[in-house]
């Protein structure tokens, strides 16, 4: 039996730099950076830990929130908090750990997750730093033409 065929992450990711080609636009969509207003919704499983309450309301803020909330996934983030909450335990099982990984690509909260869930947030921290990285390197370094300058004595090439 064969084993070839698309996977979910096959290929490369999804570029939100190339939204101003045609086959892109409209596919991203733009996540608000202040979040989800107001109250978190019900918490849908049996019995809630002090720490599930803290986190439930923490996740319904983030800007992800809102698209979970579009498309009914209380059940999914609140599993994902379960799992979350419990992963925190000491002896915790390994397996949970990945378990809670893959249930934050499948939320939209890793980087990954958002470029496959084909969402972004204006201002993402995260790109910022990159940005600011690239930025403060290239200005920490001279082009190659001003340090040839400083060796031939100042002279221009």
């Amino acid at each position: 039996m064969g084993s070839g065929g698309a996977r979910a992450r096959s290929g490369p990711a999804p570029d939100p730099n190339a939204l101003r080609r045609e086959r892109d636009q409209g596919e991203w969509t733009i996540l608000p950076a202040s979040g989800r207003a107001g109250d978190p919704p019900a918490w849908p499983l049996a019995g809630q830990s002090d720490r599930e309450v803290e986190l439930w309301a923490k996740l319904w803020a983030k800007p992800q929130a809102l698209m979970w909330q579009r498309y009914g996934q209380e059940l999914e983030v609140a599993l994902h908090v379960r799992n979350l909450a419990l992963v925190e335990m000491p002896g915790a099982p390994v397996n949970l750990g990945t378990l809670v990984r893959q249930q934050q690509d499948s939320l939209g909260l890793t980087t990954p997750g958002m470029r496959a869930n084909r969402w972004r947030i204006p201002g993402d921290e995260v790109a910022q730093k990159r940005g600011d990285r690239a930025t403060g390197a290239a200005q920490a370094h001279p082009a190659a033409r001003e340090r040839l300058r400083g060796i031939a004595g100042g002279k221009g090439a």
